[in-house]
């Protein structure tokens, strides 16, 4: 639409094609708002609980963020296609798909990398040149960690290597070898390539990197410290990279080894959820269903949901950085943001349900044996329904996991 806007004629031509440019956006951004509000039904109604909070955290892990009015919406398509596929698979599986996708190409500028050297840039000089974000996300936060085996150089070397992946919007991903710097690069004391450009050469890359005894070590301490602890246990954390590398990444068995260690039965409740996790708890206590969520109605939803998420301190898809979304218990428990929270325990429950639980049994829903005697003395002592489920939902015992 934009692009017919551009070549029209008339003047009469270009406000039709502006007319219909806009009308897309418009279903895009309802489509979004409904994607939105069936990620957060999973979060309420999911059986497997478990598997709705490793995608977001995988999510959150390979941050990207839709640049221009298109690809702003389509977070969830993203992690649909490139992160959920693979969340019980193989870390390499995972690692190689979203370093394919449009979202993550545009997002670190890879799509416009070419190699210097590469048949591309010799019939245009014009063109961008190397772009290292993505190589250096890959080495820093991808796979290895910040404190991982690797320098400049090795930055360098992969940039060089990724060279060739870019997308188009007809076909999504390409790979194109004329863009692809000739000639053999070493990362980690290991050459890929040079026979000229080819992807298979750049999987090869990603596969090691995925299995590399410090990607283990990073993933595993960042799953703990996600699902256990801010400070986890060095022995679970240990427990957990060594089934990483023993399983040659497969992430299934590092999950058995986060859950199998007794450090992550601990009764006390250590992390704070961020909060989507806290509002996809308060929802799933809230026994919702589909009805509830006003999915086809896109400003009810920012009002009710996205707008309150986004004054709690998560943006709804919009991390700030390629590093994602803070771990830290006190990112999240500011002044302003707890007071978000709140207001939102004490309107939003019964905005969406108009019926609501009896706050005398919702305690024991919501906090199972955990409820403080403190706060089911509450629950029973509200004035209504309404009162009573924000009481749990803003305890301090709610708010933890």
């Amino acid at each position: 639409a934009v692009r017919a806007a551009r070549r029209a004629a008339t003047e009469g031509d270009r406000e039709a094609a502006r007319r219909d440019a806009r009308r897309r956006k418009r279903g895009l951004r309802r489509d979004a708002a409904r994607w939105a509000g069936q990620m957060l039904l999973r979060r309420a109604l999911g059986e497997d609980g478990l598997r709705e909070r490793l995608t977001a955290f995988w999510a959150d892990h390979f941050t990207a963020v839709g640049k221009g009015a298109l690809m702003r919406e389509l977070h969830t398509p993203h992690v649909e296609q490139a992160v959920r596929p693979h969340v019980a698979g193989r870390f390499s599986e995972m690692v190689r798909a979203v370093a394919t996708q449009p979202m993550m190409l545009r997002y670190l500028d890879q799509h416009r990398s070419v190699g210097p050297n590469s048949r591309a840039a010799e019939r245009n000089r014009r063109l961008g040149g190397l772009n290292e974000n993505l190589a250096r996300e890959m080495l820093e936060l991808h796979t290895l960690g910040p404190a991982g085996p690797y320098d400049q150089a090795d930055v360098r070397e992969l940039a060089e290597l990724l060279t060739g992946l870019t997308f188009n919007a007809r076909d999504g991903f390409v790979f194109r070898a004329d863009r692809a710097e000739p000639g053999a690069e070493t990362v980690l004391g290991v050459s890929y390539g040079g026979r000229g450009g080819r992807l298979s050469d750049i999987h090869a890359a990603l596969d090691d990197l995925a299995t590399h005894p410090a990607t283990a070590r990073h993933i595993a301490k960042k799953l703990a410290v996600h699902f256990v602890s801010d400070a986890p246990a060095p022995d679970l954390v240990a427990h957990m990279a060594a089934r990483f590398a023993a399983a040659d990444g497969d992430l299934a068995q590092v999950y058995a080894a986060m859950l199998e260690h007794p450090a992550a039965w601990d009764p006390v409740a250590r992390n704070v959820k961020a909060p989507v996790d806290f509002v996809g708890s308060a929802l799933r206590a809230l026994d919702i269903v589909p009805g509830h969520l006003p999915r086809d109605r896109p400003g009810e939803m920012r009002d009710t949901l996205l707008t309150p998420l986004a004054l709690m301190g998560q943006e709804w898809a919009r991390p700030l950085a390629p590093d994602g979304w803070p771990e830290d218990d006190a990112a999240w428990i500011t002044p302003q943001r707890l007071a978000a929270r709140l207001q939102w325990a004490m309107s939003a429950p019964f905005l969406l349900r108009k019926v609501l639980p009896d706050p005398r049994d919702f305690v024991h829903v919501a906090l199972g044996a955990r409820a403080p005697n403190d706060v089911i003395a509450a629950a029973r002592a509200s004035e209504s329904r309404a009162e009573g489920i924000g009481v749990v939902l803003a305890s301090p015992a709610f708010q933890r996991h």
